[in-house]
Order: C-alpha cells, then structure tokens, then sequence
C-alpha cells in the first residue's frame, strides 16, 4: 500500500478505516468471509492489466499464453472440487453467472418458477424488480407455511400448471438441506431443465457436507466467495450438451474481458478448497452455526425451521417485540454485523422485516470455535435486551472488542 499512500491518502486511509473495522467487529453475515492473504495476492496482482477476450486458445487479443494457463488451472481445479463436466469461471459475479444461464437455456418470456425471495430465494431466482422477473414469465414458488421447508408437493404443482422451461433452486436465507435429487425428479416430470444456485452451499458442497447437485442439475452456479473463500466472483458448472450454450452466453452474450485477476485468485481459493484443511474448516462452520442456534433458541428466540443444517439460520423477532431493523442497528452498535431477513410469509416490508440472519462462515475463518460461538449467542441476546440502552450497549461492545482482538482476521 506504499504506492496508494503516497498517490491517493484518502482512498488509502479509508481502506484502513475498513480493515480496522474489520479486525475490530464479530461478522455474522452469512455471504461474507475473510479470503487468504494468497488470494487478496493474486486479486491485487498485474493481471488486472491484461484484456483476454474469449477462452483458452481463442482470444481476441494477444498475449494470453500466460493467462491461458491460469484460466484452465483454474478450470482444471473447480472440476477437481466439484466433479461437473464443463465449467466456465469467467462470470464477474453470482447474478452475472445466473444471467447467463437463464441466456443459455431460456429465451425473453419463457416461464422460469423459481424460489420466493421473501421465503429465502434470491432476487434473480425470479423478482420482479429483477432481470429474471423481467425479461422471463417468472412464478413463485414459496415453503410449507407449518413446517417452513420446502414444498415438493407445491412445486410438482405449480410446475404441471405453468409448464416452466426453467426450475430454479438455491436459496440466500434457507436453513436446511436441499434434495438436488427430488427437485431433478420434479423437473422431469414436467419436461422442465433444473438449476441449481449454490453460492450460499458451495463450500459445504465441496467439502462433501451437502448434497452436491453435480449429476442432478442441469446448470449449476455459484459465488466464489462466501463459504468457498475465494474472491468475490461467478461460475458456472453444466453437462456437456449444455457447454456450448453457456460459452457463448458469457462471451459474447452478456461479457466482454474476463477480470484474470479474479480468475487467478479464483484458481488459487480452488486449490486450496482442494486442502484436507478446507473440510474441518466447513465442518467448524456447521458447528458453530448449530452452536449459535441451539444456544439462541435455548434463550428463548424461535428460529426459523427450528434449526439449520447449513451455515446459517433465520432468527424470528416478533415474540420478542423487535423487527430485524431495530435488531441490525442495536448489534452494529456493539460491533456485532448481521443482515436482517424477512422470515416466511413476513407481513413487515422488505426494508424491516421480522428477522435477523446469522451465518457462521466468517468467525470459524477466524479461528472461533464452539465456546466463542456461545458467548456471540449470548452476546446478542444481551444486545437486544438493551436495544435502547447506549450506555449497556457501550458495555458490550467493550466486550466483543476483547474477543476479536483474541482473532486477528490478518
């Protein structure tokens, strides 16, 4: 950072701002983690300079014999992960990477029925406010009012009513396994393709502690970064028979010049999800997700399914008189950041929701385990407690200092 101090103080001193912020606050935010310092590496490396239009071997542009080899590593180690038969890593983001495989299977007003967003989907598994609501006949499905998963029956349903070209599953704020197998059942019943979204999951997925939609998805997707570790970024994981398509929806559909430098941080996180290592760190995440969510629900809160068997989990406020609003400015106070969550049928608007979603991810890579995981349960309970009390709060947030100074992220 000499070079960035010496030309741009205030960006430099505002990216220190941030990694104090950082160190100083326990993140309970189920899509962020902390990446290796070997992955900041190559994300910060000169291959930011080099424009690679196309794929290996067909670039537009010359010298790419070195960033060739970095996107097949890449390719090479994702297939290794996950065991799909043709994956393309160039996707700038998870939408992006969602964009193009609707591009690759759907055409403009073809049906898609993907996940409610307010029950735990994603904005571009069909919202209206969305691309994907947009430019496709996008239905809803939603998850059993009593048991708060997901339907089949429903979705078989709605699937034989709408006829979708598309089914989209994956969730942003869903808590438990998700059958890959039933819903590939489902959709060839209804001459329907499958889609699987795995952002949230992929790094459980790699590490054999979820189901993997490999074999059962027609096209899967998903973020490199959350519980993959890797640097924010996209791909797309399809059979063969769907390869060709999904190429051409990236480059040239909806992208011009692959970011390499996300690609070799990308092949870098891959590698080291490669790791023995990477499967007790996924396992620690499962823990302390369990850990945080049988000591809330012992405190009295009612958690959304009644439990997780992934990352994260939905903590429902009404019995407590609180909304996710209050909840998220009274835990940022004390230095504790979560996202707030609509739980299922939520009848608070979308910016106040009734809950609160809290992941794990983040303070396993810090070395947190079970004991900490508890102590951060009780800590918020405490907070939310005294939601309207600074001078309590003050007191708290003395104490989640304490803790992060004990887990230095770098």
């Amino acid at each position: 950072m000499h070079a960035l101090a010496k030309i741009d103080p205030e960006i430099n001193l505002l990216i220190d701002y941030e990694s104090k912020r950082l160190e100083n606050e326990i993140n309970l935010i189920a899509s962020e983690n902390y990446t290796p310092k070997a992955v900041l590496e190559a994300a910060g490396s000169i291959l930011t300079n080099k424009y690679a239009e196309g794929y290996p071997g067909k670039r537009y542009y010359g010298g790419c014999e070195f960033v060739d080899l970095i996107e097949n590593l890449a390719i090479e180690r994702c297939k290794k992960l996950f065991g799909a038969p043709h994956i393309n890593v160039q996707p700038h983001a998870g939408s992006q990477a969602n964009m193009a495989a609707y591009f690759a299977t759907l055409k403009p007003g073809d049906t898609i029925l993907g996940m409610s967003l307010a029950e735990g989907g994603h904005l571009t598994h069909g919202h209206k406010v969305n691309f994907s609501g947009q430019f496709y006949n996008s239905v809803q499905y939603k998850v059993n009012r009593e048991t708060e998963l997901l339907d089949f029956e429903e979705i078989s349903t709605l699937a034989e009513q709408h006829k979708p070209k598309l089914i989209v599953v994956g969730a942003s704020a869903y808590s438990r396994i998700i059958d890959f197998e039933k819903l590939a059942s489902i959709a060839k019943q209804h001459n329907a393709l499958l889609m699987a979204d795995i952002a949230h999951i992929a790094g459980l997925v790699a590490a054999d502690l979820h189901p993997t939609p490999v074999g059962f998805a027609d096209i899967i997707t998903s973020t490199t970064h959350k519980t993959l570790r890797g640097p924010r970024g996209g791909l797309i994981m399809c059979n063969d028979t769907l390869a060709e398509k999904v190429d051409k929806a990236i480059m040239p559909g909806m992208q011009g010049g692959p970011f390499m430098h996300i690609i070799a941080a990308k092949a870098v996180a891959f590698e080291l999800a490669l790791q023995p290592e990477f499967k007790v760190y996924q396992q620690q995440v499962l823990q302390n997700a369990k850990v945080m969510c049988q000591t809330l629900q012992d405190l009295g809160y009612r958690i959304v399914t009644g439990g997780t068997d992934n990352h994260l989990f939905i903590v429902d406020l009404r019995s407590k008189n609180l909304n996710g609003k209050i909840a998220e400015t009274a835990l940022g106070k004390v230095g504790i950041v979560i996202s707030r969550s609509c739980v299922p049928y939520d009848t608070e608007k979308p910016w106040i929701t009734s809950g609160i979603r809290l992941g794990s991810p983040a303070i396993s890579t810090r070395g947190m385990k079970e004991k900490e995981a508890q102590q951060i349960a009780h800590l918020i309970d405490e907070t939310l407690q005294h939601h309207d009390n600074d001078a309590q709060l003050a007191k708290i947030k003395v104490t989640v200092h304490d803790l992060c100074k004990q887990f230095r992220i770098y």
